[in-house]
């Protein structure tokens, strides 16, 4: 487990650094940041078909990064199956990014979960590298039109009720724009 987490934090150490050598060679310009989390991204599937983010356009996307060595992780999977049970047919996705090296290490995990929302899976971590992760589980909410609304660092009880009310709020404006 230790020298996952280590890769994990040795791949986003690296996507850092790159960026930092880029703009000081002159390459991104002062002030660009490599980390930008958008959903014109793709990640794999556990069968290895690609999928992009950008399929989920139109709804309210909930984009958690998760790995099975994850302590907290366990319980914000119960919480995000809660919410794609109340707000899948008002227009959430909830799609869960899994960043274990090998997506072996994610099946017992899984197993100890009925999920329904969707998982994919970013070994190389290139998907995550764009979301600048500062630790795990790190979840990121974006509007109906794919703008980044909010990031969330952890997983913790007593801001469940506020999440879930951002989501709520970003539904009832998703769904007055349609009519």
């Amino acid at each position: 487990m230790t020298s996952l987490m280590a890769q994990t934090k040795q791949r986003l150490l690296g996507a850092s650094l790159a960026a930092a050598l880029l703009t000081l060679l002159g390459a991104l310009p002062i002030g660009t940041s490599y980390a930008e989390p958008r959903l014109d991204l793709s990640a794999r599937t556990l069968q290895g078909e690609l999928r992009s983010l950008k399929q989920y356009e139109g709804k309210v996307v909930y984009v958690d990064f998760w790995a099975s060595w994850c302590a907290p992780c366990r319980d914000s999977f119960p919480w995000m199956e809660q919410m794609h049970q109340r707000y899948a047919k008002q227009g959430l996705a909830i799609v869960a990014i899994n960043l274990d090296s090998d997506s072996e290490m994610a099946k017992p995990f899984l197993a100890d979960f009925a999920t329904s929302f969707d998982i994919l899976y970013d070994p190389k971590g290139e998907v995550a590298g764009h979301f600048n992760l500062q630790g795990m589980p790190s979840s990121y909410l974006f509007d109906a039109k794919g703008q980044l609304v909010s990031e969330h660092l952890g997983f913790f009880k007593s801001k469940q009720p506020a999440v879930e009310q951002e989501i709520k709020g970003l539904l009832r404006q998703r769904n007055a724009n349609e009519k």
